[in-house]
């Protein structure tokens, strides 16, 4: 059997309900908070402080410290192991300037962009329903205390 044919064999038998299934170690990755955000820092229109912000669905370049600047609480090693991980699965692009210093820039691929309209949803609904949220931890809390 050809590789292509072991590929396509292997796609049809993808099942994340499997133990064993890649696509499982995926779906562990990509729920990630810190991917989540990442994705919807380098696709949204509308993060606070973008350049160009008017222009919807425009993906831009950014550089690793507007990311860093962007995402709230994400530690140094963190945002470079994620951004890492996200360039070896080809949601993203590693871009170097031999600038002084180094200018790294980084930019979602045709595969990121696909799932950037995902967790654009998922960020979009978290905002929208926090405070329902919130009042039903509360309610629950009060009933089981």
């Amino acid at each position: 059997m050809k590789a292509a044919q072991k590929r396509a064999q292997a796609k049809v038998e993808y099942n994340a309900f499997l133990a064993g299934c890649p696509s499982r170690q995926l779906l562990d990755r990509i729920s990630d908070k810190w991917v989540v955000l990442i994705l919807c820092a380098l696709g949204d229109d509308d993060s606070p402080g973008r350049p160009g912000a008017a222009q919807a669905d425009a993906p831009k370049a950014m550089r690793y410290s507007e990311i860093s600047r962007l995402l709230a609480g994400v530690s140094q090693k963190m945002l470079t192991q994620t951004l890492r991980s996200l360039e070896r699965d080809g949601l993203l692009t590693r871009t170097a300037t031999p600038t002084v210093p180094v200018t790294v820039s980084y930019e979602l691929t045709d595969l990121g962009r696909s799932l950037h309209h995902m967790t654009r949803g998922l960020r979009n609904w978290a905002q929208t329903h926090m405070a329902e949220v919130l009042a039903n931890r509360d309610n629950y809390d009060a009933r089981t205390s």
